[in-house]
């Protein structure tokens, strides 16, 4: 065996290794014989890593090389660590893998490295040859019980014998039909030539001292303390290493805008090399390790971001329902008629007092939906919440909100549109005719000139001034308010914390709550409506009005349908597209139904 620097596994069948797979019995049977390089530590990057070659044999325990190092200055180095043993583990780097399970039952060994720490438990160097001023090559054992085997080098005849021959070499024990699990210590230790055995002796003397020597301190002679038995079967837990030059992948992977992030970079790598075997490469349980799976906080349904949606069910709650879909509404307006007359003696002329004027108008209805679809795939993927439920209540949510918008100031679409809800069949109270909603118009600069003054020192916030304002511009406007009861107030969330904030000129805030602001404003209750921002009205005129509030009973508005107003719903498969169809739908009409019910606060846009 001269002819080879060292022998040992390549990899030993069915063995776990670190990463999770098992190699299987002639998984490389087709290699049998064949030459890869030697490199170190998997290093593919640099032609220095390469130290040489080894020739693979097949065996029934696993693949056994033999190999040679190559006269570069970083080979020789190798070798002087393997021989010193140094160095004991391999790992081989395979491809084109077949699997069964975590079971590999083919490949391709592309490359045998020298590495610290292996993965297969068995993938060991097993004996080196150490060349040196001695008359006669000696040996250097890597001892591992699990394949113990010492080749001599005064074997002539063996030293010649190339990978072929020594396929079919047996032992006296094995040409008796002895198997190797069947040899004892004394049968093995009785295969050895005298010099092995000598060797053998001194070995095991040296451990047995070991092991009674305590205090773990070197001598000063030639022979120090071993702190470790050389037989010992303990196996260390490995884990998984990475190189330089995954490293760099991984990290360039990483900056790459489409990944992101390292843990994408990662996850991406280790796909890209599942098929290939180079133990101490991470595996996905690795990467699942390093960066667990988010976990949602709040199980079942996503928290949805829509917009605020208080008021949308105030709404719905208090307009007036009538079971007839088409509104019509008979007002008398009386208030010009004459007084009653006195009579004055008989036979004086009677006049006739003014007619009563009678106003009325009808509404019809207008069908008003929502559709909506659903991917079959989508739902039999999502398993954590009913996403068709879900996609329900969205609709539902979506038709009331545009109900609801449609009825205070129109669904914000323009004439034109053909999915527009026209003001003749849901009439909304701010657009509405002003015989039914009152305009009244604030002067925010008038009212700032009105309480400065001619004191200049004299000096007002600009929230108070507001405040004041609005209050002002809303009781005024009360004095022509014919609605029923006592109504509320319809603001964007700015408007009122604008007026919450408004203080005296001592710091004081004017109004500590809501409550507080209501009960200037002479309101039931104050309810803010997100989406009334930026809305602005262009009058027949053709001036603009920008919207600041509405002041209503809801009652005195009516919303008419069939059924009570029922929503209808319906769905369908559709086999072409593979996708469900949702569709929410309502006929309905509405419409204030009493005079001057209504007030509508805006501010002149230049």
């Amino acid at each position: 065996m001269d002819k080879y620097d060292f022998g040992g596994w390549a990899t030993r069948n069915d063995l776990l290794c670190s990463d999770g797979r098992i190699i299987k019995k002639d998984a490389f049977k087709d290699q049998d014989g064949m030459t890869v390089p030697i490199v170190w530590n998997h290093d593919h990057d640099s032609v220095n890593a390469v130290l040489g070659h080894a020739v693979l044999e097949n065996r029934d325990d696993g693949v056994y090389a033999y190999g040679v190092f190559n006269n570069t200055e970083e080979g020789q180095h190798a070798k002087e660590l393997v021989e010193h043993g140094d160095v004991r583990s391999l790992s081989i780097y395979a491809n084109k893998l077949k699997h069964a399970g975590s079971n590999v039952v083919h490949g391709i060994i592309r490359e045998l490295s020298l590495v610290l720490a292996g993965s297969n438990p068995g993938a060991t160097i097993d004996w080196a040859i150490a060349h040196g001023d001695v008359e006669d090559d000696a040996f250097a054992a890597n001892y591992d019980i699990a394949g113990l085997v010492l080749y001599h080098s005064d074997d002539k005849t063996e030293k010649e014998k190339t990978v072929e021959d020594n396929k079919d070499t047996k032992t006296p024990e094995q040409s008796e039909g002895k198997s190797d699990d069947d040899k004892t210590v004394e049968d093995v230790y009785n295969t050895l030539n005298d010099d092995q055995k000598k060797v053998v002796d001194y070995l095991v003397g040296l451990a047995a001292s070991g092991a009674d020597n305590n205090d773990n301190k070197e001598g000063d002679g030639e022979m120090g303390t071993i702190k470790h038995n050389v037989f010992d079967q303990a196996e260390m837990s490995e884990g998984t290493a990475l190189t330089h030059s995954d490293e760099v992948a991984i990290i360039s992977e990483a900056k790459k805008t489409s990944v992101g992030s390292f843990r994408e970079a990662l996850k991406n790598y280790v796909a890209a090399h599942k098929d290939t075997l180079a133990h101490g490469a991470f595996t996905n349980e690795d990467v699942e390790q390093l960066f667990p799976e988010f976990e949602l906080v709040e199980k079942g349904e996503p928290n949805t971001l829509e917009r605020d949606q208080t008021w949308v069910a105030s709404v719905m709650s208090k307009i007036h329902k009538s079971p007839i879909s088409r509104i019509r509404t008979r007002n008398a307006d009386a208030r010009k008629r004459a007084l009653a007359q006195g009579y004055q003696k008989k036979g004086d002329h009677k006049t006739l007092t003014n007619q009563i004027k009678l106003v009325g108008r009808t509404t019809d209805p207008q069908t008003v939906y929502i559709k909506d679809e659903l991917q079959r795939d989508d739902i039999v993927d999502i398993t954590d919440f009913d996403v068709v439920s879900y996609q329900w209540k969205l609709m539902r949510h979506a038709l009331d909100e545009t109900l609801a918008l449609a009825a205070l100031v129109g669904d914000g679409r323009d004439d034109g549109d053909p999915d527009k809800i026209h003001e003749d069949h849901v009439r909304s109270i701010w657009n509405d005719d002003d015989f039914y909603c009152i305009k009244q118009d604030i002067d925010i600069a008038a009212e700032k000139a009105k309480l400065q003054g001619t004191d200049t020192s004299v000096n007002f916030g600009d929230s108070y001034i507001y405040a004041e304002a609005v209050v002002e511009a809303a009781l005024f406007s009360r004095e022509k308010f014919k609605g029923s009861g006592t109504p509320d107030y319809y603001c964007t969330p700015h408007a009122l914390n604008v007026m919450l904030l408004a203080r005296d000129r001592n710091g004081r805030r004017i109004y500590n709550s809501k409550a507080d602001l209501a009960a200037a404003l002479n309101v039931n209750e104050i309810h803010t409506v997100e989406q009334f921002g930026g809305l602005v009205r262009v009058d027949d005129e053709g001036k603009k009005h920008k919207l600041l509030g509405i002041f209503v009973n809801l009652a005195d508005y009516t919303f008419g349908a069939t059924k009570g107003g029922e929503v209808t719903k319906f769905d369908d498969f559709d086999i072409n597209f593979n996708q469900y169809l949702y569709l929410l739908e309502t006929r309905i009409s509405g419409s204030l139904t009493k005079p001057y019910s209504a007030i509508a606060l805006e501010e002149p846009v230049a």
